[in-house]
């Protein structure tokens, strides 16, 4: 019963993601703004949301008694750090997966090189700065606060300099353009801003509610495996959340749209790299135990590498198949301690 809940969750969650991506097109196509901007901050905030809510409601939420915060924080951090763990790695490569036939193991991958070099940039420096804030004291509050702050500014920096970029790209050939007819209008609305919002907002309903229907199951069948609530969250909850939505990046490279696809992904870990992190440094005791050391280095090298391949003139889907290769070595190290 549980893999058929799972099986229709799934089927919900594709259909959402076709819905989702349609009408972001056509946003962005009517705005007049670049695949990095619809990519990198539409589509991956936009997906990011929903997910974003738990580690915030873990943190919160288990205040009642100090075994029930110390749960909290644990499946919080572990749901803040694993969400870029497995965007780096997991993500990416099924993402070269999904087009490994038709474009071959040495066949090419061409996002727009200056956003994607952006994103990577700002995301690893931001990690670096989380990985620093675990060997902060916590008698020294007054830094670790700052080093928050600091990873705050950097997200809003990033936004400002995404969008200031939009312009110029729009004029060398990199516009957000549509394949398809928007959905809605097939059944006769018009093509304008409110019927697009209006079904953004029927696409990320439809997501949300597949999502959380898929970690209901998820969680039912960790409990039968029987792992540690700081485990279950760097490993389960960002499958359950965060790769169901990143269909949409797969949906977008099977179209050729490399660019939407990749801004889908490093946008969404820039802006789970800060804010996030941020508020774990902030509100967590934020502390280096081994298994998050481990997914924060993995996390690092899996971005390094990537930003490596850009410096070194582009990427082919071989090289996105490493990145998964990393998520199963850190599979093999948290799971054998």
């Amino acid at each position: 019963m549980v893999f058929l809940k799972l099986f229709l969750m799934l089927i919900v969650i594709l259909i959402a993601a076709e819905v989702f991506t349609n009408a972001l097109e056509h946003l962005g196509e009517k705005l007049g703004i670049s695949e990095g901007v619809t990519g990198s901050l539409f589509a991956a905030v936009g997906t990011a949301l929903p997910e974003t809510l738990v580690p915030l409601l873990a943190i919160f939420s288990y205040t009642s008694t100090t075994a029930g915060s110390n749960a909290g924080h644990e499946i919080g951090v572990g749901a803040i750090l694993g969400a870029p763990l497995m965007l780096a790695t997991l993500s990416l490569a099924l993402m070269a997966i999904s087009v490994w036939k038709r474009r071959g193991t040495q066949g090419h991958i061409r996002p727009e090189r200056t956003g994607l070099i952006r994103d990577l940039n700002f995301f690893i420096v931001a990690f670096i700065f989380a990985a620093v804030a675990m060997y902060v004291p916590h008698d020294l509050p007054t830094i670790r606060y700052g080093i928050g702050a600091i990873m705050v500014m950097t997200y809003f920096i990033y936004v400002m300099m995404t969008l200031r970029a939009s312009k110029a790209l729009v004029e060398e050939g990199h516009a957000t353009e549509a394949d398809s007819d928007m959905f809605l209008c097939k059944i006769g609305l018009p093509n304008n801003i409110a019927v697009i919002i209006a079904q953004l907002i029927l696409g990320l309903a439809l997501l949300i509610f597949g999502a959380k229907g898929f970690i209901n199951e998820v969680e039912g069948a960790a409990e039968i495996i029987g792992i540690s609530a700081l485990l279950l969250s760097l490993l389960i909850i960002p499958i359950a959340t965060e790769l169901p939505e990143k269909v949409n990046s797969i949906l977008w490279i099977r179209k050729g749209k490399d660019t939407l696809a990749f801004g889908n992904i490093t946008g969404a870990m820039v802006f789970q790299g800060t804010l996030l992190p941020a508020i774990g440094i902030m509100l967590t005791p934020w502390q280096p135990r081994q298994e998050v050391v481990w997914g924060i280095v993995i996390t690092l090298l899996a971005a390094i590498w990537l930003r490596y391949l850009m410096a070194k003139g582009g990427i082919r889907v071989w090289h996105l198949l490493v990145n998964g290769a990393m998520y199963v070595t850190y599979l093999f190290i948290a799971l054998s301690q």
